[in-house]
């Protein structure tokens, strides 16, 4: 295995369905590293001990990178690879730097001549696109809306008019507690027409896609509740 960041996917749903969501090769290099920066600790622990990761816990060493991690601190999590051993950089969920903190790593990597290997994984954004009959050949990931109700209301309208013009499918997530709200305002502000997709729970049991007009939308009672969720936006 070359010495390198390793982009480690998880699943996207209960780790109880790795098998069945990432390849067999992902576990055979995971296997061979034992350091590992990661979102949240605890749940990069269960990944690996679900995947039968054969170093102990307490022989890996964890560093954590999210929201609350100031940048400066940052700088020394790439050492160990100055002494021939590999990173691994786990999500808390899907694939590493996509709606997700870890590409101020990556770009480090970069910066210092640090091979990069992505590895191949869910992801729920792409997962999304496919599954809704929206182009897929131009297409927009926004990431989250704005929360003031206002700017969120000029902010769908905005995208709506992008997605006419441009033929453009916009793409964007939501907090899942949110997920209600942000549905509630699709349908209150996008035109009649406008084609709305909701991608929720992918890739599990519980999975909920569907794609239907603004209009038809207003006639369908759906309980998201605090699952993950992907939105789109298209013109008909």
């Amino acid at each position: 295995m070359k010495t390198g960041l390793y982009l480690i996917p998880t699943t996207l749903g209960s780790f109880d369905t790795v098998d069945q969501v990432l390849p067999a090769n992902n576990n055979r290099i995971t296997h061979q590293i034992k350091f590992f920066i990661v979102e949240q600790i605890r749940t990069a622990r269960r990944f690996l001990k679900k995947i039968n990761h054969p170093v102990e816990i307490d022989d890996m060493t964890f560093y954590e990178l999210n929201k609350h991690t100031d940048e400066n601190m940052i700088s020394h999590y790439l050492d160990a690879i100055k002494q021939g051993e590999s990173l691994g950089l786990i999500s808390e969920a899907g694939s590493p730097c996509v709606a997700d903190p870890g590409s101020v790593i990556v770009r480090m990597a970069h910066d210092k001549n640090i091979k990069v290997f992505p590895l191949v994984g869910p992801n729920s954004i792409i997962l999304s696109l496919m599954a809704s009959g929206f182009n897929g050949q131009n297409f927009a990931f926004n990431g989250y809306l704005p929360l003031d109700k206002n700017q969120r209301a000029k902010k769908i309208q905005q995208l709506e008019a992008l997605a006419y013009k441009n033929n453009q499918t916009q793409i964007f997530i939501e907090t899942p507690y949110r997920n209600s709200v942000l549905l509630d305002a699709l349908i209150r502000h996008c035109r009649q027409n406008t084609m709305i997709c909701v991608a929720s729970d992918l890739t599990t049991d519980d999975q909920y896609i569907k794609a239907m007009s603004r209009a038809e939308w207003s006639n369908e009672k759906v309980g998201l509740g605090k699952k993950p969720t992907v939105f789109l936006i298209s013109k008909p």
